[in-house]
C-alpha cells in the first residue's frame, strides 16, 4: 500500500535515500558495504544483488533475449536495447550544458563533461598517465605488460589494438578498402591516398 501513497518509512543512515520497503533498504546497503554475497559458480565473480547475477549468467549462455526489430541485434538487458534504439532514431537526449554537444547515453555526456573539466581520473598505476575513460586506462596498461590479446587466427600475430588486428587483416585477404577517387587505385591504409 506504501507503493500508492508514495510514504517510504525506511531511511539509510549513511546517505538518507528513502525506501518503501525494508529489504529494499536491505538490498540498498550493499552499495555501502561493498558486500557482494551471489556468485557466479561458472567464474566466481561476485554480485550483490540476484538479477545482476542474472544478467551476469547470460554471458556465459551468450543468450541474448532482446532483440532489436530494425536490425536485430540482441541484448542481455532490455535497457541496452533501449539505448542501442537511439541509434536508429538519432535520439540524443542528453546535452552538454557548457557546449550544447549532445548524447545517446548518459555515461557518454559524463565522460564529455570530463574534456571541460580537464580530470582525468582513471590514472596508469606504473607510469601515473591519467585517461578519462577506463577502456582508454585498460588499453594503454597493455604497453607496459607487452600482453598482445588480440591474436591473427591466420598467422598467430598478436595485437594490443582490435582495430590493428582488422588492419593486419586485410594483408591476409587481400582487400584494398580505401580507394582514390581520380585513379581508382585501393590501398589497404588510408595513408596510402595521401
Amino acid at each position: 500500500m506504501l507503493t500508492h501513497t508514495l510514504e517510504k518509512p525506511h531511511v539509510c543512515k549513511l546517505c538518507q535515500k528513502k525506501f518503501t520497503q525494508a529489504n529494499h533498504l536491505k538490498s540498498h546497503m550493499l552499495t555501502h558495504t561493498g558486500e557482494k554475497p551471489r556468485v557466479c559458480k561458472l567464474c566466481q565473480k561476485g554480485f550483490a544483488h540476484d538479477t545482476s547475477l542474472k544478467f551476469h549468467m547470460l554471458r556465459h549462455t551468450g543468450e541474448k533475449p532482446h532483440v532489436c526489430q530494425i536490425c536485430q541485434k540482441g541484448f542481455t538487458q532490455s535497457s541496452h536495447l533501449k539505448s542501442h534504439m537511439m541509434t536508429h532514431t538519432g535520439e540524443k537526449p542528453h546535452v552538454c550544458k557548457l557546449c550544447q554537444k549532445a548524447f545517446a547515453k548518459a555515461t557518454h555526456l559524463k565522460s564529455h563533461m570530463l574534456t571541460h573539466t580537464g580530470e582525468k581520473p582513471h590514472v596508469c598505476k606504473v607510469c601515473q598517465k591519467g585517461f578519462i575513460e577506463a577502456g582508454n586506462l585498460k588499453q594503454h596498461t597493455l604497453t607496459h605488460t607487452g600482453e598482445k590479446p588480440h591474436e591473427c587466427n591466420v598467422c598467430q600475430k598478436g595485437f594490443t589494438h582490435a582495430s590493428n588486428l582488422k588492419q593486419h587483416m586485410l594483408t591476409h585477404t587481400g582487400e584494398k578498402p580505401h580507394v582514390c577517387k581520380t585513379c581508382q587505385k585501393g590501398f589497404t591504409h588510408a595513408s596510402g591516398l595521401k
